[in-house]
């Protein structure tokens, strides 16, 4: 889109002149549903407290980006003393005000802040400049009177004084962002620290929180063109919502993620039914949850050979979501015949799943992104228009179909009774 593209162009601007920006910031509807209630109109829910990350949503905020903690970073264990990240992140709705959530989920050592900006306003934390992150813990920031344009990128920036390693991490983010010292400036396709932005708005109906894996968060996408699915929907809403993206590229719904598996490393984070409170149940103004996971548990060593295993998993989530008053839509799971792992005994378990998904007794609605993206004439392969190269992951094209083929309806109403 003409913003996005402008955005883009921004970036790279001024990525040159970093240390004086520093410097300056610190002084065809494939859905299926049953019948309907009559939507949920502006109602916002208020976010579960999480034990470990005392986040909270009351009133007007709501999540306008996300990026869930996946992992301690390699190679960073004495962090970045004295240097600035410049998280940048491409927002859905706008807002008035901001507040954003730093954690240090995999730090072994309190975590020091001594400067945070957004788009180069100051934020405190208490009313202080500085703030101290324990280990396994998290911090949601005053809030900062800056305007956030919806569709848009945004600067986060942090200064970390002291070595403060481990660093919390989500890498493979397909967007540039920036490590600055006296030194220079270094691009990164890493979000650190940074876990959420906020935004105050009396308008918004609330949050769309999306959880799922790579196809979630990405991957194959165009760094920078902000052309993931969520991207698209967001587009296609008008940004009237927050679109609260969680995708971990190589994420289970069953099992948390080793570091290495068959000797490559497979950074995927904890399982969704281990972060599901935090990075679902607790993000601000959460309204529908859309799930998006279940393809890693079926091809991903090891693997899962039980259908009924991962529906059951679906839906405890569901049930979970329902609990809190939220309603949920499910993917069904796209073909990935032709990558390595694919066998004909998984591709069943695939389609066992897709079938169970379809009866319409796990979620309140679901997408059929199965559908959306297989070729007609070989339907356990990927469309080979949309496939990114690797039979699993798309490129743009595949990602805008997968955002258009949702039926906008299914974002909104109120959950069904768990007696499926």
């Amino acid at each position: 889109m003409p913003r996005r593209q402008g955005y883009a162009l921004l970036i790279a601007l001024v990525a040159g002149t970093a240390t004086l920006a520093t410097a300056a910031a610190f002084g065809t509807s494939l859905v299926s549903d049953g019948p309907r209630t009559p939507p949920g109109g502006t109602r916002n829910h208020t976010a579960a407290l999480d034990p470990a990350a005392p986040a909270t949503s009351a009133g007007t905020w709501v999540a306008t980006w996300t990026a869930a903690p996946v992992s301690a970073e390699p190679h960073a264990g004495q962090g970045y003393p004295g240097r600035t990240i410049r998280n940048i992140v491409h927002t859905s709705v706008g807002g008035d005000a901001a507040r954003i959530t730093l954690s240090n989920l995999f730090g072994a050592t309190p975590l020091v802040v001594d400067r945070a900006a957004v788009n180069t306003r100051p934020v405190t934390f208490r009313g202080r400049p500085t703030v101290t992150v324990a280990p396994g813990r998290q911090v949601v920031s005053d809030p900062v009177v800056v305007p956030v344009a919806p569709d848009a990128d945004l600067e986060v920036t942090l200064r970390t004084p002291y070595a403060d390693g481990p660093v919390t991490q989500h890498p493979n983010t397909h967007q540039t962002s920036f490590l600055a010292d006296d030194h220079g400036t270094w691009s990164t396709t890493r979000w650190r620290y940074l876990t959420a932005v906020d935004v105050r708005n009396t308008a918004s109906p609330g949050a769309i929180v999306v959880i799922g894996d790579s196809l979630t968060a990405g991957s194959g996408s165009t760094t920078d063109a902000n052309s993931r699915w969520t991207d698209v929907l967001s587009d296609r809403l008008g940004h009237a919502y927050g679109i609260a993206n969680q995708g971990i590229a190589g994420n289970r719904l069953l099992r948390d993620s080793p570091l290495t598996a068959n000797g490559v490393k497979n950074l995927g984070g904890p399982s969704a039914t281990h972060r599901f409170e935090r990075d679902v149940l607790s993000v601000a103004g959460a309204k529908t949850v859309i799930i998006a996971l279940g393809i890693n548990d079926v091809q991903q060593f090891p693997q899962e050979p039980d259908a009924r295993r991962i529906t059951s998993g679906l839906r405890s989530l569901t049930e979970r979501a329902h609990a809190r008053g939220l309603r949920v839509v499910g993917a069904t799971l796209t073909p990935f015949q032709g990558y390595g792992t694919w066998t004909p005994a998984r591709n069943s378990v695939r389609l066992a799943v897709n079938q169970e998904i379809r009866s319409g007794r796990i979620f309140d609605a679901y997408l059929d992104f199965d559908r959306a993206v297989r070729d007609p004439y070989a339907p356990q392969r990927v469309l080979p228009a949309y496939d990114s190269g690797d039979r699993l992951h798309f490129n743009d094209a595949g990602y805008r179909a997968l955002g258009r083929a949702i039926d906008l309806d299914a974002v909104d109403g109120t959950p069904k009774s768990d007696a499926f």
